[in-house]
């Protein structure tokens, strides 16, 4: 399954490139990439699936990714709108967004002191669509058709289909960048190794920890402020809110406890331990997703029932502490052309009568018995307690008899995918900030959330015009049009809207620039002072 379907934004700019324009490069080049400052310890219970990148697709191994190899193009610290990391420059060259060039800058080279050329880009994307790993994110290049390399400096992706969010999903860790000579044509690399061109080098790895040293070859925008990075990985969020209080790593990031965060946020300095919160903004979301094959949520009025039941506010208090947000569409607050279509539809409140009326019209006179499938170890640690909680506001209605049943995630992600389950949750990191990633690929064949609704407005009409629009900002009024349908037709409930944390040691700065709407963790930004 997808890098975004997991657990953990600003508004989009007017736009990408626009037609015949190419983006000019940005930054400077040799940034200080020998890195300077102190090491730096950073605990998570996020694993790393995958060292490859044609396989990695959540945010561990993305994390990895973001700090091990170079892309084409990256998000700047703060921003949404791609501009040139190992390209000069890039940029759509036909009117229609099916044809994006880039120029690669002059002299990179991977870790191994291999060059990097034109040849090593276009086997990096034929690579990853022909191992196209059912864990990877060959899916996001379903519209490339052909790569070419004109000369060893330029490179030529060849659409089959429009696609203004192109540059976007090159910059992200899908766009990684291998070198030819290391990884194997048609098969993933399993040694647990990585070589790239990025900021750092993997220098060691194993379940336990990942020790990443600073590339001194790298050339690219960023400017390193520490000199190294070990991520240590831990499998309860207690274990790592113990471990960055006694100092033993110096930034937490993702898998604290939400009731922890709260707490630290709310505390006095004494009872913080000599830690720091910081907030960022994030696109993270979960839904309850629906199989419209099932007997019971296959049925709308059953699903339409449960929508006006959802009390949001009450659980993203309850079980988030207010570490999320209620979510009323399928788009995210603060993403291009966001609405509030759940909301207008069934409101903010739980509304029984009309949620019996649904029921009524489906068929149903007595307690409907339902179902919620769950995992503990994949969404984030609030899941189980938040379908806990909606099982509870079903009851309470006394129209369903609701009860929670919970799998590992690789039984889980089986079950979803054999349809064997009728509710079931899916969270959603996006690839990158743009209504299309949290959109395009919930819907059709091959949507990633397996519940078997389609929609031929949707896949047909609307995000098909979306797709040629390099500015973004002319696409709010077909993805409001597609909230509606999802609204009206309700094949997935959304439910909340994350918020990104980071607890740090006192001392630790540069946080505030790897939690943005990028979703990018950069490694290079984060430093601490030296020991007394």
């Amino acid at each position: 399954m997808r890098k975004r379907d997991q657990w953990l934004a600003a508004p989009i700019g007017a736009g990408l490139t626009t037609a015949l324009l190419a983006v000019a490069g940005c930054g400077t080049d040799d940034a200080g990439a020998a890195g300077n400052g102190e090491p730096v310890v950073m605990g998570m219970t996020d694993k790393v699936e995958s060292t490859d990148p044609a396989a990695g697709y959540e945010p561990g191994s993305w994390l990895l990714f973001n700090n091990v190899f170079q892309s084409l193009m990256s998000f700047p610290k703060g921003g949404t709108t791609p501009e040139p990391e190992a390209a000069e420059r890039c940029g759509f060259t036909d009117r229609e967004s099916k044809v994006y060039r880039c120029t690669l800058k002059d002299g990179l080279t991977f870790s191994n002191g291999h060059p990097l050329t034109a040849k090593d880009v276009k086997y990096s994307f034929d690579r990853t669509r022909r191992i196209k790993d059912k864990n990877g994110p060959a899916v996001m290049f379903s519209a490339l058709d052909k790569v070419e390399t004109p000369d060893s400096k330029t490179v030529v992706f060849r659409l089959k289909s429009p696609d203004a969010t192109f540059p976007m999903k090159i910059a992200s860790g899908a766009g990684s960048i291998v070198d030819h000579a290391e990884y194997p044509a048609d098969r993933l690399r399993t040694d647990g190794k990585a070589v790239g061109s990025g900021v750092y080098t993997l220098k060691d790895y194993s379940a336990q920890k990942a020790v990443f040293a600073v590339n001194g070859s790298y050339k690219g925008t960023a400017k390193v402020k520490n000199s190294g990075m070990t991520v240590k990985f831990f499998n309860a969020a207690d274990k790592l809110k113990t471990a960055v209080e006694k100092g033993d790593v110096d930034v937490a990031y993702r898998g604290l406890a939400m009731k922890d965060i709260a707490a630290l946020n709310n505390a006095s300095l004494k009872q913080q331990h000599g830690t720091q919160v910081v907030e960022g903004a994030s696109a993270e979301v979960m839904h309850l997703v629906f199989n419209l094959n099932d007997p019971v949520a296959g049925k709308l009025g059953v699903r339409k029932a449960i929508a006006y039941l959802l009390d949001r506010s009450t659980l993203v208090r309850d079980v988030y502490q207010r570490t999320a947000v209620p979510l009323y569409s399928i788009v995210p607050a603060g993403i291009t052309g966001h609405s509030t279509s759940f909301f207008n539809t069934y409101g903010d409140r739980p509304k029984p009568e009309k949620a019996k009326a649904a029921l009524r019209s489906a068929g149903f006179n007595g307690k409907v018995p339902l179902t919620l499938w769950a995992t503990p170890d994949r969404f984030g640690p609030g899941t189980v307690p938040a379908f806990q909680e909606i099982a509870q506001q079903l009851n309470a209605s006394g129209l369903f008899e609701a009860k929670v049943r919970t799998l590992p995630t690789k039984e889980y992600e089986q079950g979803v995918a054999d349809g064997k389950f009728g509710v079931y949750v899916k969270g959603w990191v996006p690839d990158y900030p743009d209504p299309d990633n949290f959109t395009a690929p919930f819907f059709g064949k091959d949507s990633v959330v397996s519940n078997h609704y389609s929609s031929p407005t949707i896949t047909g009409q609307l995000l098909p015009k979306t797709a040629d629009q390099p500015n973004r900002g002319n696409t709010k009024e077909h993805f409001r049009q597609l909230q509606d349908i999802v609204a009206n037709d309700v094949p997935m409930i959304p439910i909340w809207q994350g918020k990104q944390y980071a607890v740090a040691r006192e001392g630790v700065s540069g946080l505030e620039w790897t939690l943005d709407p990028s979703t990018v963790f950069r490694f290079w930004e984060i430093s601490k002072p030296a020991d007394d």
